[in-house]
């Protein structure tokens, strides 16, 4: 069974650059406990860039988020 994750609008736009940042460079260090744990964190920055992509602008490349082209 997949989890859904959903990070209420009130809890992003609370977020400062200086939370994202933190969770980028957990992301980019790579330290969880689990893989669970970094899923999370990258499921956060997932939706806090659908809606404050402002913040995660500098850390587009953790959320490889490029366009397939499965043709």
């Amino acid at each position: 069974m997949q989890a859904t994750h959903h990070y209420s609008q009130e809890y992003i736009n609370h977020l400062t650059p200086q939370d994202v940042a933190a969770l980028a460079r957990r992301l980019e260090e790579d330290d969880y406990d689990t893989p669970f744990a970094a899923l999370e964190d990258w499921h956060l920055l997932r939706s806090i860039a659908f809606q404050r992509p402002e913040l995660v602008e500098p850390y587009l490349y953790l959320l490889d988020l490029e366009a397939f082209d499965e043709s």
